[in-house]
């Protein structure tokens, strides 16, 4: 096969059941892409045809809603009876499945780091009225270290659908016990396949280990776990804990949303880096620093990660500078914790704490040549995210629409407390 519509096939990634992946470039994008075609039998056979063609038609139903950096895109779906096939993001990287073998375990750290932005991913998505319904191993791609992108939304329940919905699809050994039970489902079932998926990644073997599935569904809707520890014994006990309540069978004793998931998993790696006294930043970290500053507010998920991917962070000790006067400068700063002082020709304008940024007329203006108007040192202690003027230049519109908004309310700000300031004089 040379090409798939307007694509150029560069080759074969592999095949399954139902369809075959192909490498291809699209050449109006520019870009490397990855297209899953459907076996024609598959749409055709009478058995199975309405299964699979609610299955394609769901994953197809998802183009271009959604867009994260931890969700394989979907870019453009075709029905037709030659050929159908969902053209979607090409992620160069393999999935958790080989980290899943007791021989080639990941650190604990980086799979507590690996399940936060799966968390993340997923809520998002819930939040777009999708369910996954197929959390596993396979599902979920791993780029470098911690990078994953969630992929294969086949088997989604789409709870904004006015679709008849299929049920009893799925994986049995990730499947909640209800699930199982094809009770309604919630987000809360993919909180459960995740605790699986995590349980499987610390300890290199699945929570229950069953010759077939009626007995795989049996302990799952009747047995306890045993704790990941009880296999790997350097795992934490709050990664127990995480696991534990994650996979609880009652839904009233599993976490109710993401939020109080990630929020644990994101404890857990801010307490291993005090102990650890870590200079550098867990993506999981900066994500929840982010999340919680005023500046950022207005800012979605998807654009808090990209914000991670344009800016650098550091922690600065008392008395570091961090602008000069009249030094020329191409970048802005946002305290992340701690706090500054701005000084200019040794007097003191300001004392700036976590929150507030500094050196921004430098993206404002875009003068060329413009240079700083005051020192900025740090008091304390501080965390601090420095953006430059270029790497934003290269973010979404919609990023670079939430700064200038960001930016805006800070200048209406000061002007306010300038003119109170006049009026009481």
């Amino acid at each position: 096969m040379e090409k798939i519509g307007k694509y150029q096939v560069t080759r074969k990634l592999g095949e399954g059941a139902t369809s075959e992946v192909y490498l291809c470039h699209d050449p109006f994008a520019e870009r490397e892409v990855a297209i899953k075609v459907v076996f024609p039998d598959t749409l055709t056979d009478d058995e199975n045809r309405n299964l699979f063609r609610k299955l394609f038609i769901t994953e197809a139903s998802l183009a271009g809603k959604l867009t994260h950096p931890h969700i394989v895109q979907i870019f453009d779906a075709v029905v037709d009876e030659g050929i159908s096939y969902v053209v979607m993001e090409y992620v160069d990287g393999g999935t958790l499945e080989p980290h899943c073998n007791p021989d080639a375990l990941l650190s604990a750290d980086k799979i507590v780091e690996i399940i936060f932005k799966c968390s993340r991913a997923l809520d998002f998505a819930n939040r777009a009225g999708v369910i996954h319904r197929d959390i596993k191993p396979a599902n979920i791609l791993l780029h470098g270290e911690t990078d994953i992108k969630i992929s294969d939304f086949g088997s989604a329940l789409i709870t904004t659908s006015m679709v008849t919905q299929v049920s009893g699809i799925g994986s049995p050994a990730y499947m909640s016990p209800q699930q199982i039970k094809e009770h309604p489902l919630t987000l809360q079932t993919d909180i459960y396949s995740l605790g699986v998926v995590m349980y499987q990644l610390l300890t290199g073997q699945l929570p229950f280990q069953a010759s077939n599935n009626f007995s795989m569904m049996y302990q799952i809707t009747n047995v306890e776990p045993q704790p990941p520890s009880s296999l790997r014994p350097e795992i934490p006990p709050a990664v127990d804990r995480i696991v534990r309540k994650a996979m609880q069978r009652e839904l009233e004793q599993r976490y109710q949303d993401w939020d109080e998931f990630s929020s644990d998993l994101a404890a857990v790696i801010s307490s291993e880096q005090a102990a650890q006294k870590k200079e550098e930043f867990a993506d999981s970290e900066k994500f929840n620093i982010l999340r919680g500053l005023p500046f950022f507010a207005d800012f979605g998920d998807a654009e808090l990660w990209e914000v991670m991917r344009v800016s650098s962070w550091e922690y600065c000790k008392p008395g570091k500078a961090l602008m000069f006067e009249g030094q020329t400068g191409d970048f802005f700063c946002l305290l992340a914790s701690g706090e500054v002082k701005v000084i200019k020709q040794g007097k003191l304008l300001n004392i700036l704490n976590a929150g507030e940024c500094f050196g921004e007329m430098a993206y404002i203006s875009r003068a060329e040549g413009s240079v700083r108007s005051a020192d900025v040192v740090a008091l304390s202690e501080s965390r601090v995210i420095t953006v430059h003027n270029e790497d934003l230049d290269r973010a979404s519109d919609i990023c670079r629409h939430k700064f200038d908004r960001a930016f805006l309310a800070i200048l209406v700000e000061r002007l306010s407390l300038s003119n109170t300031r006049l009026i009481g004089v």
